[in-house]
């Protein structure tokens, strides 16, 4: 592949390049804390060696302290506040390695690398996380209509301060495809401001044609802005790239740059997608700025992906929500300014929605919740489609408690895996949640991206939040919850479609499963809160 390419011909006549690829895999492993625990093994085994050949006088003491060590640290632990599957992670690592276990989990809660961001953010978000009101009016009419979704709401405000809504307009958009094409319909139409925050953002046509419009727009005098996950830095963009927006009249921040031996990759990523156009339109989802996502670029089969596009007030939170982590540097815009549109939906709105986001700095596990209040409180069905199925007990214990109540649950998970140990460890609950009665299909032409949930055709979540210890725990987030919006048959439909494409999970194709699954499964179950 070359280093550089041209963009299209509409982009290139605004005089633009693409940017040469960025460093991938290999320093993603370095800086992720798998690749610290690894090496830290290493370090072990030799310091280890070097006391059995050089201090042989002193192995009592240095072993017996070792114990004392671990046996601290295993009593710390199990007094702390961590989740129980997080605290078999960590004594599992700590009895493995007693010395370097413990200075690595020092090392990861004391947030080094990040320990500046996130005091700053818990600030911002608390000053600003109620600057939208909620209508008691809307509250009232959705506890009429249903006492469970309001209760919902009521955590939601009470978590974030995010307000439900009833006059805002939803379209599903069951593909990339669907969503780039409605995208680019919508900047073109953006007259003061477009904010996009993005986890992943690449270069090839998707990115190619979004960025023309968006330079165009910025020198008509709209104030774009542009956030992206400094995980881009080593995959997909230069470290250089903020400036080379601000050439365009781009305003460009990175969210959370790795810095090698401080930081790790899997730590506060900013996995949202959003797009806010002039405070009245917005797109939340799976989908990211990059090819594959439309399938223009194949690596793992057909991409199914999807994402919501929301009309009306409701895009105030989304805005917000943007706002706030733009504001991580300290340099807070006028979150009033953005705030005072008062956008009305494209046409009569039915239903609500609450748009909430979730952040790894209140320990509210917010996502999680949302997933699990509606497991819990279904009737008749709930489907769900997500590219990753890493749990912890309690989302398990939810999801089994549903299929033993006679609810019809169902998840469809990737056919062709885009990372192999998520996979294996996906698998290492399919028994589990089969004995209860959750029926298990996996999409044979390729790979499942979208985060879906949707309940007894009346409620829904799309979003950005995987079932996995990543989003769950460790990752920014967001989503849309809805609750009897027009588009939520919509959703069941294209569930529907999807699973004709998929084959089911029995207990016969468990036991054919390939060795390499089974064996990387059953050793890393342990670490997969790491994972």
């Amino acid at each position: 592949m070359r280093d550089k390419r041209e963009y299209n011909n509409s982009s290139s006549s605004a005089g633009m390049r693409l940017l040469r690829k960025g460093q991938k895999g290999f320093f993603r492993v370095i800086f992720s804390r798998v690749g610290i625990m690894t090496a830290m093994l290493f370090l072990q085994i030799g310091i280890l060696i070097s006391i059995v050949l050089w201090l042989d006088d002193f192995l009592p003491h240095a072993f017996g302290g070792f114990t004392l060590m671990g046996v601290i640290m295993v009593l710390y632990l199990i007094s702390s506040d961590h989740n129980p599957s997080g605290k078999i992670t960590w004594l599992i690592i700590i009895l493995v390695m007693p010395v370097f276990g413990i200075a690595l989990y020092a090392f990861i809660e004391s947030d080094l690398g990040h320990r500046k961001l996130r005091d700053a953010l818990s600030v911002i978000i608390a000053k600003t996380e109620r600057l939208i009101p909620q209508d008691r009016e809307v509250l009232e009419k959705l506890h009429k209509k249903s006492y469970g979704a309001a209760s919902l709401a009521h955590y939601l405000r009470y978590s974030g301060g995010f307000p439900v809504y009833d006059d805002s307009d939803i379209t599903y958009l069951s593909s990339g495809e669907e969503k780039f094409k409605e995208l680019l319909k919508q900047l073109e139409a953006a007259e003061h401001f477009i904010f996009l925050e993005y986890f992943i953002i690449d270069e090839g046509l998707m990115w190619g044609k979004v960025l023309e419009i968006l330079a165009r727009k910025a020198k008509e005098g709209v104030d774009v802005r542009v956030m992206y996950d400094g995980s881009c830095e080593f995959s997909t963009l230069p470290r250089d790239y903020p400036k080379r927006l601000a050439r365009l009249g781009i305003k460009c921040k990175v969210f959370a740059p790795v810095s090698p031996f401080v930081s790790t990759y899997y730590n506060y990523r900013d996995h949202r997608k959003i797009l806010v156009i002039d405070g009245h339109t917005a797109f939340t989802g799976g989908i990211n700025l990059a090819d594959e996502y439309i399938n223009r670029i194949k690596r793992f089969g057909h991409w199914k992906d999807t994402a919501v596009m929301i009309k009306g007030s409701a895009v105030k939170t989304f805005t917000l929500l943007f706002l706030q982590n733009w504001s991580m540097d300290a340099n807070s815009p006028d979150f009033d300014k953005f705030l005072t549109y008062n956008p009305l939906p494209s046409k009569e709105a039915k239903g609500f929605v609450i748009p909430y986001g979730d952040c790894p700095v209140d320990n509210d596990k917010t996502g999680e919740r949302v997933y699990m209040d509606i497991l819990n409180r279904s009737l008749d069905y709930v489907h769900i489609m997500t590219p990753y199925l890493i749990l912890d007990g309690e989302l398990e214990t939810a999801l089994k408690f549903a299929a033993e109540r006679g609810v019809d649950v169902k998840i469809i998970l990737p056919g062709i895996p885009d990372k192999k140990i998520p996979y294996a460890l996906a698998k290492t609950h399919y028994k589990s949640l089969i004995n209860s009665g959750v029926k298990i299909y996996e999409y044979t032409p390729g790979f499942v991206h979208a985060k879906v949930v949707v309940a007894d055709a009346i409620e829904a979540v799309v979003g950005t939040i995987n079932m996995d210890y990543r989003s769950l725990y460790h990752h920014f987030e967001c989503a849309a919850y809805m609750y009897d919006t027009d588009c939520i048959e919509d959703i069941e439909n294209d569930f529907n479609e999807t699973m004709s494409k998929c084959k089911r999970v029995t207990e016969e194709t468990i036991k054919k499963e390939k060795l390499y699954y089974k064996i990387t499964g059953f050793i890393l179950k342990g670490f997969a809160p790491l994972m």
